[in-house]
C-alpha cells in the first residue's frame, strides 16, 4: 500500500501584534493536517510584507537580505524533513521543528561519555583498570581546563587537533603523585583509554566521526627486569631482625615461586588451596585484573611460607593465606631489602612475577605454553613480554642443538 504525506511550509507575520509597525516573521510547518509555528527571530515592517508571495516587497538591499534568509530557512526545514524520513522516524511537525532548532538530539559532552563508560563497563573491568580510566579522565579534564578555560566540552568539538594537544599536554604535565613527568608508554596508555572511550561514543552515535583514525600509538619497547638466580638466593638468605622487612621479603619470595601478582596474593585464603590432578596441593583462583582462572602447583618454597604464616596473628585476623600489606609500602620496603643485598636494580613487587617467569620456570626448561597458563594469560604473546628468555637459557638450548647435530 502506497502512503503519501502532505508537507508544506508557510511564512507569515502577526500584523495585529506589531509594535511600532514591526512584526516577527514566523514559519508554519504543516504535515498531514497538523501544524506548528516557529518564530524566526527576525522582524519586518508590516507594510513591506507581501502575504501572497510570503516575501519582502521590492528589490532593495534589505529586501534581498530578508528574502535570502527566508529561502535558506525553507531549505533547512525541507532538509530536516528529508533527514527524518531517511532515519525512518515517525515524523510530526513538532519533530521537524525540534530538529530545525537542534533540540531533538542531545549534545553530549566529555563528562557524559565518562559517566556512560564507567557505568556500562564497571562489571567488565577490574577495580584497578577502572581506576586507571578515572585517572585518564581526571587528566583530560585538567587538559580541557588548561587549554579551553572551561570544565567540560562537547564531543562534537573533538577533532584530531584535540588528540595531539592532549598528548602534548601529558608529555609536559607533572602529576602531584609523580616524581617528574609522565613517561612515553604511560602517555600512550592514557591516549589508548581516551581512544576506547571515544570509539564507544562513536559506536553509540554520540559523535559523527572518530578523530583517532589518523592517530597511531607509539609504544617504546622496554626490557622487563627480573632477578637472576644469584640475586634471588641473596634475598632468600637475607637475615633481617625487623618484622616488617621479614614479612615483605617472604611475600616477595612467595610471588617469585608462584608467579602470583600482588593483588591476587592479597585475595588468597585457605579455600584457594585444593588437591590437584596429581594428588598434590595447588592454588586455584581467578585473576583480579582479568577474571581469568589460574592453577598453580605449590612449589616447596612457597608451601613453607604458607605454613609459616598459617597461625600468624595477621592471617588469623584477616582470614587470608598471607599477611596483608599495601603495595606502596611493599615497594618501599623492597628498596631497603635490595640495598641490604647490594642489588642495584629497581626492585618492585611485580618484578617477582617476572622472576618466576624467567629465572624460576623458563630457565629451568618449563615450556612457555605452561608458563602462560601458570601466569593466567590468555595469549602466549603476553607471556613473551613478561618472560624474556635469558642468555643462559639460550646458551643451554643451543648447546643441546649442537650436541644433536654432532
Amino acid at each position: 500500500m502506497r502512503t503519501s504525506s502532505t508537507f508544506a511550509i508557510l511564512f507569515w507575520i502577526y500584523g495585529s501584534r506589531a509594535i511600532n509597525n514591526q512584526s516577527n516573521i514566523y514559519a508554519r510547518i504543516t504535515l498531514n493536517g497538523k501544524r506548528v509555528n516557529i518564530s524566526l527571530k527576525k522582524k519586518i515592517d508590516i507594510n513591506s510584507w507581501n502575504p501572497k508571495y510570503q516575501r519582502h516587497k521590492g528589490n532593495g538591499k534589505l529586501a534581498r537580505s530578508t528574502n535570502q534568509f527566508l529561502d535558506e530557512t525553507k531549505s533547512s526545514l525541507v532538509k530536516c524533513y528529508r533527514d527524518l524520513q531517511n532515519e525512518n522516524r515517525l515524523i510530526t511537525p513538532q519533530l521537524i521543528k525540534s530538529r530545525f532548532l537542534g533540540e531533538d538530539v542531545k549534545t553530549h559532552s566529555f563528562k557524559d561519555v565518562f559517566n556512560y563508560h564507567n557505568d556500562k563497563m564497571a562489571h567488565k573491568l577490574s577495580a584497578k583498570t577502572l581506576c586507571h580510566y578515572k585517572t585518564t579522565q581526571k587528566y583530560l579534564l585538567e587538559y580541557i581546563l588548561d587549554e579551553f578555560k572551561t570544565t567540560d566540552i562537547y564531543l562534537k568539538n573533538l577533532n584530531y587537533a584535540f588528540v595531539i594537544g592532549f598528548e602534548s599536554f601529558l608529555r609536559s604535565f607533572e602529576p602531584k603523585h609523580y616524581q617528574g613527568k609522565i613517561g612515553n608508554n604511560a602517555v600512550m596508555k592514557h591516549i589508548q583509554r581516551l581512544k576506547k572511550m571515544i570509539s564507544l561514543a562513536h559506536a553509540i552515535d554520540w559523535i559523527d566521526s572518530n578523530p583517532f583514525l589518523k592517530f597511531k600509538l607509539k609504544m617504546e619497547k622496554t626490557e622487563r627486569e627480573f632477578l637472576t638466580a644469584k640475586e634471588l638466593t641473596c634475598i632468600e638468605n637475607l637475615q633481617v631482625s625487623i618484622e616488617r622487612l621479614e614479612v615483605v621479603k617472604d611475600l616477595f619470595i612467595f610471588s617469585c615461586y608462584s608467579g602470583i601478582s600482588y593483588a591476587d596474593i592479597m585475595s588468597l585464603s585457605s579455600e584457594h588451596i585444593v588437591m590437584g590432578i596429581d594428588g598434590k596441593k595447588w592454588i586455584m583462583a581467578r585473576r583480579n585484573k582479568t577474571g581469568v582462572p589460574f592453577k598453580i602447583p605449590i612449589l616447596k618454597k612457597a608451601a613453607l611460607l604458607i605454613d609459616k604464616y598459617s597461625n600468624h596473628p595477621r592471617t588469623k585476623f584477616t582470614g587470608k593465606l598471607l599477611p596483608d600489606f599495601s603495595n606502596q609500602k611493599l615497594n618501599s620496603y623492597l628498596k631497603e631489602i635490595a640495598d641490604l643485598c647490594g642489588i642495584k636494580k629497581n626492585v618492585t613487587f611485580h618484578m617477582a612475577r617476572h622472576t618466576f617467569a624467567t629465572t624460576v620456570t623458563l630457565t629451568n626448561g618449563v615450556p612457555i605454553e605452561t608458563v602462560s597458563k601458570l601466569l593466567g594469560h590468555t595469549k602466549i604473546a603476553t607471556t613473551q613480554i613478561y618472560a624474556r628468555v635469558i642468555e643462559a637459557k639460550i646458551s643451554d638450548d643451543m648447546n643441546k642443538l649442537m650436541t644433536k647435530l654432532g
